[in-house]
């Protein structure tokens, strides 16, 4: 079916756009992850640039959802964001850019989202109008193109930086609305696309085109239909594989033109990517530091949030840079292996899997490195962002095991895991998933894990020890509404146990004591107690005091969470 198109670029094209996308690189993903050459061979391009999109749309649907609580349904109709009291234009695209940086994955993910935030800077400085036209979106494609190529140490040709350029270009010399702008940014960037194994050798003995350039294609053909109605044709794309030996879409290279390029088989040996929360000096030092420890470097954000990106042999230098700089959290260090990313084929041998894994969603990074000691594969879940089913799928694969047991630690993940689990069996990996509610579920379900016994034993038995747990957790409320245990203001302390809210109050020691009690009135042995960061110092020490002097024969074992999203989770067994 048709798209109605957008007349204008405002917030509801912004939404638009944004769905089109995802659902184009849905299709995509496969295809675009198999031509993965450039900068190294691990075949996940197409994967990082969906799941990127899928967090700015996350983004950018809690505005909406947001404005249709405070006002009513919001974009409904043209110029949301204008009279018709739906978010603006600037609210919706800086939520889009912010929702890309921050799940930003991988070299071409992380250099999209600064495609997105460029655009942002422009859309969000054009006044009150709600929405802007063609010229608004021309200025968008070229500021967005040049600071994407900032934010690339050494940026290269024939990359996703030459078709975002020469989609600018194409742009700038049209005169009409955003539709036509946006059907010349997309020829722009198609042309230049089918130039790209011209301009890369790597590309070219591959006989493939740039993997991150044929994902902005992508990207663009959904702000063509989005302003259409109608996507480009398929046809109209250039092929992702070509033929070699004969003269290439692109023509030949010019004279003296420099096509850097991997050393096969000698790059470096980890991906590290973290967010950073530093000042503009700090991180202009931050840059020099990781040039000299790798390459494939990227950094992207600004107003004191970043996402940074390298390839090095040290992960735990570019870590620590990231420490002197400022706050490093999120981090992912993921190993290349030997041979089988930094090739110039493309062409891996599969390293054997192990037989069993679990893999754990978990909310802090405190909790990611206990689970990970307990030999899990973890997915660190952000706060207020529960990871997408393909983040999932991707921590199942990346647990490389023929069994694997997924404890998703979150109720509301429930589908999406199970969802994530139903697609890794299609891929044959056999998957076990524990219903587990609460991350200290997932702890119980932890301990009694043994590898070595029969896959569906191990299973009873977490399950059993997930069961036995009771959560609770103590927070704070984000606004009024309606509880189970009554009406709850903005900054009260909530304590929900079994996931409804059980006691409302001021102070956290107070609240987290009234759960605890609760908690242990029917029963239990070990109380398990994991402090967020933004908990008092002084809650754990009070805690553990009242279960050793009110709950006598009763084991209490603390762990330190992180940036969680609760102040405070408990487990009882």
């Amino acid at each position: 079916m048709a798209q109605v198109p957008q007349r204008f670029f405002d917030a509801l094209a912004v939404r638009t756009w944004c769905g089109l996308s995802l659902r184009a690189l849905g299709r995509a993903r496969e295809e675009i992850d198999a031509i993965n050459v450039y900068p190294v061979a691990d075949g996940d391009t197409g994967t990082n640039l969906y799941l990127t999109v899928e967090s700015a749309v996350a983004a950018v649907e809690a505005v909406f959802a947001a404005h249709e609580t405070d006002d009513g349904p919001a974009g409904t109709g043209e110029g949301a964001g204008g009279a018709g009291g739906g978010p603006s234009l600037a609210d919706t695209v800086g939520a889009m850019a912010h929702g890309a940086l921050i799940g930003a994955r991988g070299n071409s993910g992380t250099i999209l989202a600064q495609l997105l935030r460029g655009m942002a800077q422009v859309l969000t400085t054009g006044g009150d109008s709600g929405h802007t036209g063609g010229p608004g979106l021309r200025l968008a494609l070229r500021h967005a193109a040049t600071s994407a190529r900032q934010a690339v140490a050494r940026p290269v040709e024939g990359t996703v930086l030459t078709v975002a350029s020469a989609a600018a270009d194409a742009a700038e010399g049209v005169e009409g609305d955003c539709a036509e702008v946006a059907r010349a940014a997309y020829e722009g960037a198609r042309v230049a696309l089918a130039a790209t194994p011209g301009r890369l050798p790597v590309l070219e003995r591959a006989g493939v085109v740039d993997a991150g350039g044929r994902g902005l294609v992508t990207v663009l053909a959904a702000l063509v239909e989005t302003f259409t109605g109608r996507a480009p044709e398929p046809s109209a794309l250039p092929h992702a594989r070509v033929e070699h030996g004969g003269e290439h879409p692109a023509g030949e290279r010019a004279p003296g033109e420099e096509c850097p390029e991997p050393d096969a088989g000698n790059g470096p040996a980890f991906e590290v990517i973290y967010l950073l929360e530093a000042g503009d000096a700090a991180v202009a030092r931050l840059r020099q530091r990781l040039d000299a420890l790798g390459d494939s470097l990227v950094v992207v954000g600004g107003d004191g949030l970043w996402n940074v990106h390298v390839h090095v042999d040290d992960a735990g230098a570019a870590v620590e840079a990231g420490v002197e700089a400022g706050r490093p959290y999120r981090i992912r260090i993921t190993h290349f292996g030997h041979g089988d990313a930094h090739t110039t084929a493309g062409v891996r041998t599969p390293r054997e899997r192990t037989q069993r894994a679990v893999v754990a969603v978990v909310p802090g990074e405190g909790l990611a490195a206990l689970y990970t000691e307990g030999g899990a594969t973890t997915l660190l879940a952000r706060p207020g962002e529960p990871p997408a089913s393909g983040e999932l799928v991707q921590a199942l694969r990346r647990a490389h095991a023929r069994e694997v047991v997924l404890l998703p630690n979150d109720a509301e993940l429930r589908h999406t895991a199970a969802a994530a689990a139903e697609q890794a069996r299609t891929e044959g990996i056999r998957v076990a998933l524990i219903p587990t509610r609460s991350a200290v579920q997932g702890i119980a379900a932890l301990a009694v894990h043994e590898p070595e016994r029969r896959f569906d034993e191990d299973v009873v038995a977490m399950t059993s020890a997930a069961g036995a747990t009771r959560h609770a957790e103590v927070t704070v409320a984000e606004r009024q509404s309606w509880t189970t245990a009554g009406i709850c203001q903005a900054g009260d302390v909530l304590g929900l146990i079994d996931g409804d809210v059980a006691v409302i109050g001021a102070d956290v020691a107070q609240v987290a004591a009234t759960v605890l009690d609760r908690m242990l009135s029917a029963g239990g042995e070990l109380v398990t107690l994991v402090i967020g960061d933004e908990a008092p110092r002084t809650v754990a020490d009070h805690l553990e005091t009242r279960v050793r002097e009110t709950h006598l024969a009763v084991d209490t074992v603390v762990y330190r969470g992180g940036r969680q999203g609760a102040l405070l989770l408990v487990g009882v067994e």
